[in-house]
């Protein structure tokens, strides 16, 4: 049995983190921090364990930790976990800076720990299956991707959260699109940026070998124009992925296992580690300077 300590206390941290280490089989939750001690002790007491008033305290206490932080502080939190010998089960994206990335990387390998970034398609089933086949079909010549939301609308548990109105959809659901894209098409290396209107970021990227997509994103969709998509074009004709078969939080139990296959084995190659979650903050962060530049941008 693998204690967790959950750090977080909003929707993503009760509703998905917290309630899925609680039901897992080979999990204990063991502990909650949160920024708010108030939210903190009523999850805490939701699951009947103790609300940590110090992250380090809990981070002493349990062999792994689930965050669901905004991603500067979670990229603080995972680079003190690692370097306790701590193994990690983040969420999207790994940081809001490169330099940030690189210093949870460098802090796992130097550990030793596993690591699991949660980008929620990657972990359903069908997704993951489409991936398989289409990634060893090859001949992609292009993909589009779409990523069309609302959350910020009232009603939306995010619609007060800080960091996405900060940051906009690139950083929320640009990861989601990149986990995608990147396993059939490969590595980025150039990106061109370009905005639009209600909040929209279309993207130009180029991957290794040659082949292009375009990622189309916003958090300011209207009602009827919500939507999700990726479609590839190539050798093979046209494939579309799937939606994905399951809730947030059966994916989530699927990391958790994941995981701890990881820890058992003693490897530490996941395909969605901490270091795929550096390869897509340093998409991110070239699509930031292409946007401010209105110029290409090597990734």
């Amino acid at each position: 049995m693998l204690r967790f300590g959950v750090f977080g206390t909003g929707h993503w941290a009760a509703k998905t983190h917290a309630a899925a280490l609680d039901a897992h089989p080979r999990a204990e939750l063991a502990g909650v921090w949160g920024r708010d001690p108030e939210k903190a002790a009523a999850l805490a007491d939701r699951h009947g364990v103790p609300a940590y008033p110090d992250a380090d305290a809990l981070i002493e206490a349990v062999d792994a930790v689930s965050v669901a932080l905004p991603p500067d502080v979670q990229a603080d939190i995972a680079y003190r976990a690692a370097t306790a010998g701590r193994h990690l089960l983040l969420d999207k994206p790994l940081a809001l800076t490169l330099a940030d990335a690189d210093r949870v990387v460098a802090a796992a390998g130097q550990s030793g720990v596993a690591s699991v970034v949660f980008f929620t398609g990657r972990f359903h089933p069908d997704v993951a299956a489409f991936l398989a086949s289409t990634a060893a079909a090859g001949g992609w010549h292009t993909a589009h991707a779409v990523r069309y939301g609302s959350i910020l609308q009232p009603g939306s548990p995010y619609q007060n959260s800080a960091w996405r109105h900060q940051h906009g959809a690139l950083w929320d659901v640009g990861p989601h699109a990149l986990s995608i894209l990147l396993p059939v098409l490969g590595r980025v290396t150039r990106v061109a940026a370009m905005d639009g209107t209600r909040g929209v970021v279309n993207l130009l990227l180029t991957h290794d070998g040659g082949a292009t997509s375009t990622v189309s994103l916003t958090l300011e969709a209207p009602p009827d124009a919500i939507g999700r998509d990726t479609v590839f074009y190539g050798e093979n004709g046209v494939e579309t992925a799937p939606p994905g078969d399951g809730s947030s939080l059966t994916a989530f139990g699927v990391a958790i296992d994941q995981l701890l296959e990881e820890i058992d084995a003693g490897t530490r190659d996941h395909r969605c580690d901490v270091r795929f979650g550096r390869e897509v903050v340093a998409v991110l962060t070239a699509a930031e300077t292409a946007r401010a530049t209105g110029r290409t941008v090597d990734a």
